[in-house]
């Protein structure tokens, strides 16, 4: 038996491999770091809140007298982000510079408690300009009706039209001028007259300056 054991020591040095000859350890592979592959807990595996809370209403300001960009400050701090503007004296210009318009009127009444998406419309004219005492509308030709264009700008009176329509636009002076930017003539003359059923005829108009008078 003693010499048995002996070749036994023997071989195991031989081979190097004197761990393998150990007795097995008793602790199971499995169980070690087992704290660390156990699954998230319920709390972990729930998605971030995006902290935006739904239905939120706010009470509209009275915006009238504002300049428009502070305005639009105003609207957005209430968390008002459906902001849109127009020209309130119906000559359809871009309000391009916020800070150089101002507000005449809302759609909204002032004090009115309403969700905060809903869209907040601002009629405006200019900082030199006077609010009107009611908003021209810009003119439509729904029923297929030539619209009266006398007084409106040349921009609202080619929007009214349909967009394949050839339109000739002079200057209703003899100075021959270039009607350049339309937004800041007025129609004095048209051809077809208003009311005049539309069936894709040309049209002609004339025009001056608005802070000048037609002919």
């Amino acid at each position: 038996m003693r010499t048995r054991i002996i070749w036994a020591a023997l071989l195991c040095a031989a081979l190097g491999s004197v761990v393998a000859c150990q007795p097995a350890d008793d602790t199971k592979s499995s169980d070690v770091g087992a704290a660390s592959t156990s699954p998230a807990s319920p709390e972990s595996s729930k998605p971030a809140s995006d902290g935006k809370a739904g239905g939120e209403e706010a009470a509209v300001p009275d915006f009238v007298g504002m300049g428009l960009q502070s305005a639009q400050d105003k609207a957005q701090e209430l968390g008002f982000y459906g902001l849109t503007s127009h020209d309130a004296l119906g000559r359809d210009r871009m309000q391009a510079f916020d800070r150089n318009w101002k507000v005449c009127s809302q759609n909204v009444a002032a004090d009115k408690t309403v969700p905060t998406d809903t869209e907040l419309d601002f009629g405006t004219v200019k900082l030199e300009e006077d609010c009107p005492a009611k908003e021209e509308k810009a003119p439509s030709a729904e029923g297929g009706k030539m619209p009266d264009f006398k007084g409106k700008s040349v921009k609202a009176a080619r929007a009214a039209l349909n967009s394949g329509t050839s339109i000739t636009v002079n200057d209703a002076t003899a100075d021959d001028r270039f009607v350049l930017v339309e937004s800041n003539w007025q129609v004095c003359t048209q051809e077809p007259t208003a009311g005049t059923a539309l069936n894709g005829q040309p049209v002609a108009l004339t025009a001056v300056k608005f802070e000048e008078s037609c002919p």
